[in-house]
């Protein structure tokens, strides 16, 4: 079998060829246009408002016997600053506690897997602001993930950073919204992921999320981190903990009350 072998001129030439190809279409196509938080809010269809249903005098719903209880209603021993990994610095008070936007984001001290959690929320009856800005905070599922918390009473937003949204990535089915000034109740059962040795995702995280009595995300996959500014990130992690936001938008600070969590993974 005689072998050809191609001249080294012929070589060069192909190389030139292609350098003058790759210039062409950078001279030719813009550069990738910086990513605005803009890019990745979509405002329709917003979902069907949904009444919910009226809550009796002292309904409380008290933590199950297999319950790790977050926040009884008298201290913040469960949780610490995100920022300084101190004592957590929001405002206990009557029975629950409202953010201090100066301090920063809390989150728990230890971390989960697998759970279902059950924590209530009030937007303040005298809030004022719109859209993102009014009432925004948000619950992180193993410090990853947001759920989105927000006064969409009667105030419109982009539909994937509505109240009971995965964050920038799935709007909820309904709007569940109580009034400014009444308890809202969250509760979550959420599903960890699974990784593969290259950190890509065997079995993507999920989440059900229940406001009110009405469902707002059922078993959803989440396609991985919440970011403000771009799309989501798969980023192989373990155990986290719950982080609730202090958002820092101007609007007055919202409230939580009756928070406690069931392991689902042992």
């Amino acid at each position: 079998m005689i072998k050809r072998m191609i001249p080294v001129k012929a070589v060069l030439a192909t190389l030139a060829c292609s350098a003058c190809v790759s210039l062409q279409a950078q001279e030719e196509f813009p550069k990738q246009e910086k990513m605005t938080p803009g890019m990745s809010e979509y405002w329709t269809p917003q979902p069907a408002v949904v009444t919910p249903g009226t809550t009796t005098p002292n309904a409380f719903l008290t933590a199950p016997s297999d319950a790790i209880v977050l926040f009884d209603g008298k201290d913040l021993s469960a949780w610490k600053s995100t920022r300084t990994g101190g004592p957590a610095e929001w405002i206990v008070n009557n029975g629950a506690f409202t953010v201090n936007k100066k301090a920063g984001d809390i989150q728990t001290k230890e971390e989960f897997n697998d759970f279902q959690l059950h924590i209530e929320w009030q937007i303040p009856a005298n809030i004022t602001g719109k859209s993102q800005g009014r009432g925004n905070s948000g619950i992180f599922l193993q410090g990853m993930y947001e759920i989105q918390v927000l006064d969409c009473y009667d105030n419109k937003t982009y539909v994937n950073g509505q109240t009971g949204s995965i964050y920038k990535q799935t709007p909820p089915l309904a709007n569940a919204m109580r009034k400014p000034g009444e308890w809202n109740v969250y509760d979550i059962i959420y599903s960890a992921p699974i990784f593969k040795e290259d950190g890509t995702y065997r079995v993507p995280p999920r989440v059900t999320v229940i406001q009110n009595g009405i469902v707002l995300q059922n078993n959803t996959t989440i396609l991985g981190t919440t970011e403000y500014i771009g799309f989501p990130q798969v980023k192989k992690h373990g155990a986290g903990p719950i982080i609730l936001q202090s958002h820092g938008d101007p609007s007055e600070p919202i409230s939580f009350r009756n928070v406690w969590l069931r392991k689902s993974d042992i």
